[in-house]
This record gives C-alpha cells, sequence and structure tokens, in this order.
C-alpha cells in the first residue's frame, strides 16, 4: 500500500474518539494501512518488570490508527487537506514534490 504520510508530518484526527486532536506522525506501517500519532489513541498498558532496570507498572502507550481516519494539516491555513504530487524541475533533474491540494504550497 503506498502512503501519502510520512513520519514527522503533523496530522488532524478525523474520526473515532479523539476526533479533532492533532499531532505529528512517531511511526508509519505502510503495509498495515496505519499510522501512529503522537497523543492519539492512548492506551494503559500492564506491564511486567523485566529486569533491575526496566521497573512494572501501568504505561500510557500510543497505538496505531488507520490512515484513512487522520489529514495532513496544511503549512499555510492550518486546516486539513489531502496530499498531491508534482513534478519539479530543477537544471535538468525531475524530482517528485509532494504538495498541499487545497493551497499548492509543498510539504
Amino acid at each position: 500500500m503506498k502512503l501519502k504520510l510520512r513520519k514527522g508530518d503533523r496530522v488532524q484526527v478525523l474520526q473515532g474518539k479523539d476526533r479533532g486532536k492533532q499531532g505529528t506522525i512517531l511511526r508509519v506501517f505502510p503495509k498495515e494501512g496505519k499510522v501512529i500519532v503522537e497523543g492519539v489513541n492512548t492506551v494503559k498498558r500492564h506491564t511486567k518488570p523485566r529486569s533491575a532496570t526496566s521497573p512494572g507498572g501501568i504505561i500510557d502507550r500510543d497505538m496505531p490508527v488507520p490512515v484513512s481516519s487522520v489529514a495532513v494539516i496544511s503549512p499555510g491555513d492550518g486546516l486539513p487537506t489531502r496530499v498531491g504530487y508534482r513534478i519539479d524541475e530543477v537544471g535538468g533533474v525531475r524530482h517528485k514534490v509532494r504538495v498541499c491540494k487545497r493551497t499548492g504550497a509543498e510539504l
């Protein structure tokens, strides 16, 4: 599955219990079609102590959300947008660039 989202993109959640929240993408799973967004879909995990250095307890962990549930934030106006591509030719070399569908700005 080809994803238009990348690690470090600022996104907004469109559906689910965290609708409206914004955060940056920490990790992308292209085969599953999911992303982990900072501060979104947080669950409590009960962990066992594994060694003297890693104590057990209840920790908060961000879980993956489907790619279709998030939208990239436009750098110009701060609203959710779709991602498109444009081919730029610089010095005879072509580059594929991600662009914002709302404003046409590069992402």
